[in-house]
């Protein structure tokens, strides 16, 4: 077992397009985007969605209820939490990366989905005309604010009198994790986390969930942690996530391409789970709710 020491850089005001799980931001254009994003959302689909649409399902998001999805991206939890509220609710999408911001409004088209829209701005300055939420969700989003408390303090602004604040964040205090050393397995989980953490991402949000809710005045009531576990039997796209993060990952100085060898990867992976018959947790997932008081 590995946890990654607290780097002290700063953290940008906004969350970072792309984090170090599976997210469709990570997929890139060009010959290879395609095949990328179709690994992304099968493993969305089956692991972390579930997580996501269990926590905001048991937080208690509903029908008619109006809610302000920060740090969308291409709006995945946009459209969970859009089969939660109805057609007589309202969803909200806001982030900062107008690509994105397109590829969700050509998916609500396609969904026929009126109901939700997208803005471009920042968690960090809600326009007045957006108006009060009965819930406001992020995932992944306060792991890289360079003061989480105070973003989260501005959110709640927002919220109406006994509204709900949700936020999913992945850390990385406690893996990678196996009895059976993995040594790929380690290697590749080194790379993305070292270069989320080079720009500046907490790795250890999930562990300070609780107390970045309570200390924004939020009344806290419920905190999870659920593991992304690989075993030989199952197939996680860490290839293709490595693949999308290379520009990154070499600018950040964690790894060359040669040296990564994203082509043989996933096979090498493979490989080595099978052969070791092994079981290994690359992430362990926390989620909170918490309340504004009435």
């Amino acid at each position: 077992m590995r946890s990654w020491s607290r780097r002290s850089s700063p953290r940008s005001s906004t969350r970072a397009p792309g984090s170090p799980t599976p997210n469709e931001n990570l997929a890139s254009s060009g010959e290879n985007g395609a095949l990328q994003r179709n690994h992304l959302r099968r493993y969305n689909a089956g692991m972390v969605n579930e997580m996501t649409e269990r926590l905001l399902a048991d937080a208690g998001l509903g029908p008619g209820m109006r809610v302000l999805d920060v740090g969308c991206g291409p709006g995945a939890v946009s459209f969970m939490v859009a089969r939660l509220v109805g057609r007589q609710g309202q969803v909200l999408g806001l982030d900062r990366d107008a690509r994105a911001l397109e590829s969700a409004r050509a998916r609500a088209r396609e969904l026929g989905l009126s109901s939700v829209t997208f803005a471009e701005g920042d968690l960090g300055a809600l326009a007045p005309e957006h108006g009060l939420f009965d819930a406001i969700v992020g995932r992944r989003v306060l792991m890289y604010q360079a003061d989480p408390v105070g973003a989260v303090r501005g959110l709640s602004r927002a919220l109406r009198p006994g509204g709900v604040i949700v936020f999913q964040e992945h850390d990385a205090t406690m893996v990678p994790a196996s009895v059976t050393p993995l040594p790929l397995h380690e290697r590749a989980h080194h790379w993305m986390w070292r270069t989320v953490e080079r720009e500046g991402a907490d790795l250890h949000m999930g562990f300070h969930l609780a107390s970045v809710l309570s200390e924004a005045g939020l009344a806290l009531e419920q905190v999870r942690a659920e593991a992304v576990v690989q075993t030989p039997a199952t197939r996680y796209p860490t290839a293709a996530i490595l693949r999308a993060m290379m520009p990154r990952i070499v600018q950040q100085g964690v790894a060359t391409e040669p040296e990564i060898d994203v082509d043989t990867l996933e096979e090498r992976l493979t490989k080595e789970r099978e052969e070791a018959n092994a079981t290994f947790v690359s992430d362990v997932v926390f989620g909170a709710w918490a309340r504004r008081p009435a």
